[in-house]
């Protein structure tokens, strides 16, 4: 059944219905709150009446998602007129100041549907990487060149640093702050709820994997600026809005340079309320979808390790842990519907087996999110690049579209997620009978 929001008003949870952070549990109404979610970026868009949106769409893939076990949903709050091609269009924040409306009325409406199924979520509020504008768009609207990723007389590494360079900006930084203060004390045209007092919402995010730079000495130097926007930022978040948590969005120790140390400062600050971490095999070098025997024992011992370290951090800094995102290629780097998931499948079983069997220890991991949900989408073009007009799925504009999407078409893989988000469910209530102390 497909569910509306025209009586949400009559729906309204409690206003003590937020996620709250004890040690490193997180707690929900009073009870440990465990999660099985996945990444919805595009979710507003979808949701918009205008040209991006489908909101008939929108709610059967809600409904899907929940009847599958999924509670968490991730979600783009903030989106900026790149000034490259292969970006998402269109944005949120056209210019400063200047905002799609009809977007943001997207954010309300899936916002207003989340609540009516019981679903949280994690809004991120800027971009380190270009795809959807980000923080190197802030820096040309501060006034300074844009440096262009594709640029082969400069390099990836020149962008980083470029988008890295936003952190130290005043002018780029008042631009953002102006827009998170928007979209917090926002009120939502769907059920007339500020988004500071809406608890759908678990987390404001403050970037998707912010990096203090590409590597090297450049890096280095704008460590203190980066574990200063960090800080600052969150300050700033939880002056606006005291019901919601603030995390970074960041990948881990390789968003940090690699370093477990510069991971730890960078979270170090009571403003951060739960650190992340993500899992790329591919994207760091770990996996080929072609050579699955030779590639994927070594990915699984890379994947397990890096998240045994993360949970040692989470343990130092004694705070919840969540994989926000992790993904894998289909077999042969296929992304039509229907191909095999096989390494997917196996990569899945374990990752998840290792997250529950370490919470059920009381280990401070306390949820994951998929990378991504593509739902009834395929990729448009055989190419699988997308295009403007394309409908929105998991894969980001400048990657396959079906690369990393789970389809509706997924089953074995589906099946994988939903027997996880039971036994994470059934977790909860466990949890909530014996109410553990806070786990150091």
């Amino acid at each position: 059944m497909i569910l509306s929001s025209c009586a949400i008003l009559s729906l309204f949870r409690e206003p003590d219905d937020f996620i709250r952070v004890q040690g490193t549990q997180f707690m929900h109404n009073g009870k440990p709150y465990y999660f099985a979610g996945t990444n919805m970026w595009y979710g507003a868009y979808i949701g918009s009446q205008g040209e991006t949106g489908d909101r008939a769409r929108l709610l059967r893939e809600l409904d899907f998602l929940s009847a599958t076990g999924i509670t968490n949903l991730r979600i783009m709050a903030a989106s900026e007129t790149p000034y490259l091609k292969a970006a998402l269009y269109p944005a949120i924040q056209r210019r400063p100041g200047d905002l799609d409306e009809s977007l943001l009325e997207g954010l309300d409406f899936i916002l207003a549907e989340m609540a009516v199924r019981h679903m949280h979520g994690v809004l991120f509020l800027n971009n380190y990487w270009e795809w959807s504008g980000g923080m190197a768009v802030y820096n040309v609207w501060a006034g300074r060149d844009a440096v262009d990723p594709n640029d082969t007389t400069k390099g990836w590494s020149a962008f980083m640093d470029f988008s890295a360079s936003f952190y130290a900006s005043k002018k780029a930084d008042s631009l953002y702050r102006e827009y998170i203060k928007t979209i917090i004390t926002r009120k939502n045209s769907v059920n007339g709820r500020t988004y500071s007092d809406d608890p759908t919402i678990m987390a404001w995010q403050l970037a998707n994997e912010p990096r203090p730079g590409a590597k090297g000495e450049t890096a280095e130097k704008n460590l203190p600026a980066f574990y200063r926007w960090i800080e600052q930022t969150a300050r700033f978040i939880h002056s606006l809005d005291t019901n919601h948590l603030v995390s970074t969005g960041s990948e881990g120790t390789v968003g940090t340079l690699q370093s477990a140390e510069y991971f730890l400062e960078s979270h170090r600050t009571p403003s951060i309320d739960y650190l992340t971490m993500h899992l790329w095999p591919l994207n760091w070098g770990w996996f080929d979808p072609r050579r699955i025997p030779e590639t994927l024992p070594q990915t699984e011992k890379n994947a397990t390790e890096y998240i045994a370290a993360h949970l040692a951090l989470a343990r130092k800094l004694n705070k919840p842990l969540v994989m926000e995102e992790y993904g894998i290629d289909r077999d042969m780097g296929e992304i039509r519907p229907g191909t095999p998931t096989s390494a997917r499948d196996r990569y899945y079983r374990l990752i998840l087996g290792m997250m529950y069997d370490s919470a059920r220890a009381g280990a401070p991991i306390a949820g994951h999110n998929v990378w991504a949900w593509g739902g009834e989408v395929i990729a448009q073009h055989p190419d699988g690049m997308w295009k403007r007009g394309d409908r929105y799925m998991g894969d980001p504009p400048h990657e396959p579209q079906g690369r990393n999407s789970i389809l509706i078409s997924d089953s074995s893989t589906l099946q994988i997620l939903r027997d996880e988000a039971v036994r994470l469910r059934r977790l909860g209530s466990v949890d909530s009978l014996l109410m553990r102390p806070a786990r150091h």
